[in-house]
């Protein structure tokens, strides 16, 4: 795997910890579970950020953890997107899910042989 593959794995690996961290933190963060109407999500989609950032980094190791994470964190990402549009949100709000949902499209599509 090339250099600057590595570094977009961890860049969105630490981001979605940071992220994860965040949540049980900052009270902002499960005030926008609120705001979405998607409450009872926000530990779900948690979890999966959690999982998705563990699985991009034994990605490094084991390419099937790769590929399944970096498309599962797209895809969550997408569903991201489509809640902060939905939401009428700005798209100054709406591009840290845009952006790793391109990141991790990105992972996915190079880590394909």
């Amino acid at each position: 795997m090339l250099l600057i593959n590595k570094i977009c794995v961890l860049v969105s690996s630490i981001s979605f910890f940071i992220y994860v961290i965040a949540y049980f933190i900052n009270p902002h963060m499960k005030n926008e579970f609120k705001r979405f109407g998607i409450e009872k999500l926000g530990l779900l989609t948690i979890v999966l950020e959690f999982l998705g950032a563990l699985g991009l980094l034994l990605g490094l190791y084991f390419k099937i953890l790769l590929l399944v994470s970096s498309l599962g964190l797209s895809t969550l990402m997408f569903f991201g997107l489509l809640t902060r549009i939905k939401s009428k949100d700005t798209i100054w709000v709406s591009l840290p899910a845009s952006f790793f949902m391109v990141l991790n499209a990105y992972i996915f599509w190079v880590s394909i042989d």
